[in-house]
């Protein structure tokens, strides 16, 4: 067991950040990519630690070098994910997690087939949007904290509305994950993601499987995205997507 690639994708406000750092402390041989963005670092940012921030010149070097596994720019920045993390984490006989949006999924796709993908959906519209307008109520109150409170906030809304509707069509392309996992109760979120995880390991492993194991198995075939349709097909009505979207390619 070793080189495995772990996609997890989800719209924003779905608790994928909350869900791949449990990931990342309960299981072992685990390592997680750090993606390269020509952005500049905001707040306490380091690089190296949430991205390495590097300049345009550079990044473009790396795409004629083929140094990336996966990139894209949006809104004028670059973010990839370097090929040489996958190369290491093998040469540790560890897996490697992604954090990383559709668009990089199915580049990630493209070059390595047998990456393994999972989609993370809220339970529903209404729950994603609490969870963003949670979220954003903390990044005022860290701004005025940070700035006082004649601080100049963001568009709150403009920001919420414009994540929702992004959610909307992220989550058209949930047919291209092979597995699905609604992030309804985190303790079961996480139970079934690392099932996921040890289920593809023991699939590639070859070994004899014991009572436990089938158990990892079963679970696992569980998130399926054959299996998940039905709850699959509620969630999508709430944001009145069609049950049969338009794979983007």
């Amino acid at each position: 067991m070793s080189g495995i690639i772990f996609i997890i994708s989800a719209p924003s406000g779905s608790g994928k950040s909350t869900l791949t750092n449990e990931l990342r402390r309960i299981v072992p041989n685990l390592e997680f990519s750090i993606s390269y963005t020509t952005r500049p670092p905001r707040g306490s940012e380091q690089s190296g630690r949430e991205y390495f921030f590097i300049g345009r010149e550079e990044f473009e070097r790396m795409i004629r070098e083929n140094e990336f596994l996966e990139y894209a720019e949006v809104f004028d920045n670059y973010y990839g994910t370097a090929k040489r993390f996958l190369r290491e984490a093998a040469a540790r006989g560890h897996d490697l997690l992604l954090d990383i949006d559709v668009q990089g999924a199915a580049q990630v796709k493209q070059q390595a087939p047998d990456a393994v993908s999972l989609f993370v959906l809220p339970p529903s519209r209404d729950e994603l949007e609490r969870r963003l307008r949670r979220r954003a109520e903390a990044d005022d109150d860290l701004q005025r904290q940070l700035l006082g409170d004649g601080a100049k906030l963001f568009n709150t809304e403009a920001i919420i509305q414009r994540r929702l509707q992004t959610a909307s069509h992220e989550i058209e392309n949930f047919r291209q994950y092979d597995y699905i996992l609604v992030n309804d109760r985190l303790e079961e979120s996480i139970d079934a993601l690392k099932s996921v995880v040890e289920a593809e390991r023991l699939k590639r492993s070859h070994a004899t499987l014991s009572p436990k194991d089938q158990s990892v198995l079963a679970a696992a075939d569980r998130a399926l995205r054959a299996s998940m349709m039905h709850q699959v097909e509620t969630i999508l009505a709430t944001f009145e997507v069609s049950r049969f979207p338009t794979v983007t390619e």
